[in-house]
């Protein structure tokens, strides 16, 4: 049985020392500690995180976005980019983009991701005789990279609350329940080769299905996690205050059975008692602090909703960034600015950085559906730190994660260990260099549609 030799590795209970991870098929199976290896795989190795909300498509825009319109720019402006920005890619270019993108989560210490796959049809509308053309080139990406991929398809009907109707730029991503079903079956089988891959769905927000079609995807699909976009902007919340009476997350809390499968993704806007009653639920919050600051969206109230006993995970969202300590760091930083305090998601005499880990880490798996961790029945997953940084001289344990987080960043992370497979050493992903090339090729051909 193969086996990880680490001398510090990060466990459940805590730092541990002279750690053997024994693993099989991708799995761990059994770990032991106080050995001692002539030549370890890791010196400082910490479990991967998982970037639970990601439109990995939306790499391919980065950077493509940041020049002011006429008019106050917005998040309703920024989409507007995205809709032309979508109409001349290819499924290829899916796969390309995707592939890119899964790298650079793996090189900066995310090694699972979920997919919150909306982008169904070709460029006109039209379906692809294969609902499931993209969803294929989502789990290809995956498996050339060492990614793991808990997919997750978008229902994406209306333009609006109430049902309005769609605009152009979202002719790409329609479905009606029907449609919908297909694409659920197709996908199931388009992931069947990714031996440790997850299908739950998503419906895209309120503004996208009908309370009705939200019931019903809700009772027909009974297995998986759930995710949804709600309250990321203030103009949603007004908007869904004018058709209901009720703010998205309350209306979503009284209306459908929102619990443990259930991950809110950005709940940015809360009043106090949404943001209590969602901390109950035991759902969790998919907070994406670097997409949320590039789109001017708001500040989470973090420091409380971890207060009150919320559970929460971060994603890349947009893409517009890549880097797990970079979007627990933001989240951190965000709850600074709003509070004019430090540590403000840490508790009296704790590591800031080892809490902001430990609860990434659990609310990623929970909303991913798949095991995280150093732990048996877990992927053996780790991301190993450079014992020769100048930013982690002199420091041991939680100060370690501290230096990761708030100062070095991803670029510490030595090796990256993916189903028990080294795809990432000295930094750099084993297949660098061909996926850049790739992308490279399709990003000088699709920015002139900006």
């Amino acid at each position: 049985m193969p086996v990880l030799h680490c001398a510090h590795a990060l466990l459940p209970s805590g730092w541990a020392e002279g750690v053997a991870i024994h693993h099989a098929a991708g799995l761990i199976i059994r770990i032991e500690t106080g050995l001692e290896a002539a030549s370890p795989d890791a010196t400082i190795a910490l479990p991967g995180l998982a970037s639970l909300h990601s439109h990995s498509f939306q790499r391919g825009m980065a950077g493509l976005a940041e020049r002011r319109g006429t008019s106050e720019d917005s998040f309703w402006t920024w989409r507007e980019v995205m809709y032309r920005f979508l109409g001349e890619i290819t499924a290829e270019d899916v796969e390309t983009i995707a592939a890119f993108a899964f790298m650079e989560m793996l090189e900066r210490g995310f090694t699972a991701v979920g997919e919150f796959h909306y982008l169904h049809h070709q460029p006109d509308g039209t379906p692809y005789a294969n609902p499931a053309e993209h969803a294929e080139r989502i789990a290809a990406a995956a498996a050339r990279t060492g990614m793991g991929l808990t997919l997750l398809p978008v229902f994406y009907a209306h333009g609006g609350f109430g049902g309005q109707a769609p605009n152009a730029g979202q002719r790409r991503f329609l479905s009606d329940l029907d449609g919908f079903a297909r694409l659920m079956e197709a996908s199931r089988r388009a992931i069947a080769g990714l031996p440790d891959a997850v299908l739950g769905f998503a419906p895209h927000s309120l503004r996208a299905a009908t309370p009705d079609e939200l019931s019903t995807l809700v009772a027909t699909f009974t297995d998986g996690p759930v995710h949804i976009h709600v309250a990321e902007q203030v103009k949603e919340v007004q908007d869904c205050l004018a058709w209901s009476g009720q703010r998205p997350v309350e209306w979503l809390l009284a209306h459908q059975p929102v619990d443990e499968r259930w991950c809110l993704i950005h709940a940015t806007h809360l009043t106090a008692e949404e943001r209590r009653a969602l901390a109950r639920s035991g759902a969790v919050a998919g907070l994406c602090p670097i997409t949320e600051a590039n789109l001017g969206d708001g500040i989470f109230p973090g420091a409380d909703f971890l207060a009150e006993g919320g559970r929460f995970g971060v994603g890349t969202d947009s893409n517009v960034e890549i880097s797990a300590p970079g979007e627990l760091r933001m989240l951190e930083y965000g709850q600074r600015l709003a509070l004019r305090a430090r540590n403000a998601m840490s508790l009296p005499g704790l590591s800031t950085g080892r809490v902001l880990h430990d609860a990434a880490l659990a609310g990623g798996a929970q909303a991913l559906a798949r095991p995280m961790g150093i732990v048996p029945g877990a992927r053996a997953d780790l991301v190993t730190l450079r014992p020769d940084a100048p930013d982690l001289a002199g420091r041991s344990a939680d100060a370690w994660l501290d230096s990761y987080i708030f100062t070095g960043g991803h670029t510490l992370i030595d090796r990256v260990y993916a189903a028990g497979a080294l795809v990432v050493d000295k930094g750099r992903h084993q297949g660098h260099e061909a996926l850049a090339g790739a992308y490279r090729r399709v990003i000088e051909r699709l920015a002139g549609s900006l």
